[in-house]
């Protein structure tokens, strides 16, 4: 199982982080603007809930249907139960660092099929490639975190 870790600081308060990840179309604020993401179900964030969507990766659909599961202020884990990965599971973590810093881990365990259609995966998700998708996660976090925290003060 190959291992992907990405860890970033966020100037709000955990529980802001953690309003930010429930929120419903989290999805697509943290997509990247040249991906397109076509949500097709996303419940709301809870054990069992299900999220299922296609990325567009140029002119390549990639179907993903997850299941959310250990959902708590501090942590969930999404977990693909169909898509282009053998296993996939991806868990989100947040930890206050003081009263106005949270620190998010990223840690993702993954494993491509063999053959042709893990070629596919393995061009598709290379380790540079989900390096830059939690670069813009993180830009995105920090901004719409920063966005609610001004619009409380309001």
């Amino acid at each position: 199982m190959a291992v992907f870790e990405f860890r970033f600081k966020v100037s709000a308060p955990l529980k802001v982080v953690s309003d930010f990840h429930f929120q419903q179309g989290i999805l697509r604020k943290l997509t990247p603007p040249l991906m397109i993401m076509q949500v097709h179900r996303f419940d709301p964030l809870a054990d069992g809930s299900i999220g299922d969507f296609t990325m567009w990766m140029g002119p390549i659909p990639v179907r993903w249907t997850a299941r959310h599961q250990d959902v708590s202020l501090e942590t969930f884990t999404d977990v693909q139960i169909k898509g282009p990965m053998k296993e996939w599971a991806h868990c989100h973590t947040f930890r206050a660092l003081d009263d106005s810093t949270t620190e998010v881990h990223e840690h993702i365990e993954f494993e491509h099929h063999g053959g042709l259609r893990g070629l596919w995966s393995r061009l598709l998700f290379p380790k540079p490639a989900l390096f830059m998708l939690f670069c813009w996660r993180a830009f995105a976090t920090r901004r719409y975190t920063a966005a609610m925290q001004k619009e409380q003060q309001t």
